[in-house]
């Protein structure tokens, strides 16, 4: 049986990565002899469908259980309409997490343990991404407001739609905000790609059934 680990290393003593969409590798382990073969998590980058695009990957594996820290909703039923496990909750080294599942010591989760986005920040476990927050800041220092809480490198408060002109909580640098319509005109492009691969990811798991 083949088991995905979202992983913060390439091989069983590597520890378990609590983010699963936006975990640094996947080690797929066979538990029958404890073979493994480790994959770069390529969707780590995503500004959203992270969760999806890893929950298709992990699938196309042929992963039949998935052993992490945090799962976020989108997974979850993506997971669960493929007939795979998912066992959240899980912390020490890969080996570790897989003779527990060996042992029969886990029981697989039915809910989502984190919402959605949420490996975007970092309360999650491991350093991610800076989140894209909603907001343009004005001149002078000051702060954006917006779902990233943003601190601004203009006076005043944020207006808009934006990404949060500044940096982040964690120091890092945001990508100035466009204006509104470019903004929402991208926001829209990114859901439209965001339905389509939910789509394809969807064939994908009606395909290995």
């Amino acid at each position: 049986m083949k088991v995905a680990i979202s992983s913060t290393g390439k091989d069983l003593n590597a520890q378990i990565d609590p983010r699963f969409g936006r975990c640094a590798f996947f080690v797929i382990v066979d538990t029958n002899d404890m073979s493994f073969v480790s994959y770069d998590n390529e969707n780590v980058n995503l500004g959203g469908g992270a969760g999806i695009q890893a929950a298709g990957f992990v699938v196309s594996k042929g992963a039949e259980a998935v052993l992490t820290g945090n799962c976020g909703p989108n997974a979850i039923k993506t997971f669960s309409a493929a007939g795979v496990t998912v066992h959240t909750g899980q912390t020490g080294t890969v080996e570790e997490a897989v003779n527990r599942f060996k042992a029969g010591a886990l029981t697989p989760s039915t809910q989502a343990t984190v919402p959605e986005k949420a490996g975007v920040s970092a309360n999650v476990g491991s350093p991610a991404v800076p989140a894209a927050g909603i907001g343009r800041c004005r001149g002078g220092a000051g702060r954006g407001l917006g779902m990233g809480m943003k601190k601004g490198m203009g006076g005043g408060r944020g207006m808009g739609m934006g990404s949060g002109a500044g940096f982040s909580n964690s120091g890092s640098a945001v990508t100035p905000a466009g204006p509104r319509e470019e903004t929402v005109a991208s926001l829209k492009k990114q859901a439209d790609q965001l339905q389509q691969q939910m789509k394809e990811i969807q064939d994908r798991i009606d395909s290995i059934k």
